[in-house]
């Protein structure tokens, strides 16, 4: 009985592992394909990821200046597109009069010659700051920027007219429901075509509202693709796509994606059938760490042909 159960095992077991190997190799997948660059609020200055907690003020840390462009400006955008970034990530957050404001942080006074909420504001206010005003690479003894920033803040619809062809990224800062109805108007309209080149990031809260009204929008946020990558993890190597997974951007740090099931070829592609977009970004996820120079992508393996983060698009494309 011992030998006729061996003769059974042995057997089994090869085909399971033939099987998980076949469903799971990149062998026979085309190697030809090329990544796309995902340029972080455009082209913007940089400073030192390893000094930045959830209330730093970044503008305050900013390397030398060694480009004269302000990230979250129509300015940035198009020189990172004119750089052939494929997409774009920009900020939006409610003012007080129901537009959308392209800006990061949660108090005005932390970029510009203003203070407070955008909320507080309406429209027509905050696009009179200086959006170049608190950034200083010194501690402030200089302020490089300042007064180079006057007007510039755009509103969203700005954007979506400046750029009707291209892929935005569109981080709701706060999430709530409220920046989601909003942001829905802006968007309702819109052709399956043109949705298909938005996505949209933040708390789930706001990103459920979306779901609602468009059930294939792309979205992400930290509880979602925790999910999403648990279960895939769970059930990838059968071949199986979990619906968790689906209709979503990923966010993945290069050093955690070798463990995916079917990286890099076939991952992302099995990630684009279910209209899922795959990005990689440098550090742990935390904050916004990009591939910056050229000697980072040296990190990106052969073959793959998702989305690279960065915040250098100048650098990594010259």
């Amino acid at each position: 009985m011992k030998i006729k159960k061996r003769y059974i095992f042995l057997p089994c077991t090869a085909i399971l592992l033939l099987f998980m190997w076949i469903n799971n190799t990149s062998l026979f997948c085309d190697s030809s394909g090329e990544y796309s660059f995902l340029a972080h609020r455009g082209l913007a200055q940089n400073f030192d990821v390893s000094e930045v907690e959830w209330d730093t003020n970044t503008a305050a840390i900013i390397d030398e200046p060694q480009h004269p462009y302000l990230e979250n400006t129509l300015e940035s955008m198009e020189i990172a597109f004119a750089y052939n970034a494929q997409c774009v990530e920009l900020d939006i957050q409610l003012t007080k009069d129901g537009y959308l404001a392209i800006f990061h942080d949660y108090d005005l006074s932390m970029r510009t010659d203003g203070k407070g909420s955008v909320s507080d504001w309406t429209m027509e206010e905050p696009k009179r700051l200086d959006v170049g005003y608190g950034y200083t690479a010194d501690g402030g003894e200089t302020y490089p920027f300042r007064g180079k920033g006057v007007g510039v803040m755009p509103e969203l619809q700005e954007v979506l007219d400046a750029f009707p062809d291209k892929e935005l990224l569109i981080h709701m800062n706060h999430g709530d429901v409220k920046t989601a109805e909003a942001l829905w108007t802006y968007l309702q309209n819109m052709s399956d075509e043109r949705l298909q080149q938005i996505a949209v990031y933040g708390n789930d809260e706001g990103l459920d509202y979306l779901r609602e009204q468009y059930a294939n929008i792309r979205v992400l946020s930290a509880e979602r693709l925790k999910k999403a990558l648990l279960k895939y993890e769970l059930l990838g190597w059968t071949g199986y796509i979990p619906n968790e997974i689906q209709n979503m951007e990923i966010h993945i740090p290069i050093k955690y994606a070798k463990f995916l099931w079917r990286w890099p070829k076939k991952f992302v592609a099995r990630m684009a059938s279910v209209n899922t977009k795959v990005v990689v970004v440098e550090g742990n996820g935390k904050w916004s760490e990009g591939f910056d120079t050229k000697e980072s992508l040296e990190n990106i393996p052969e073959g793959y042909s998702g989305y690279v983060w960065t915040n250098r698009i100048d650098l990594v494309t010259e």
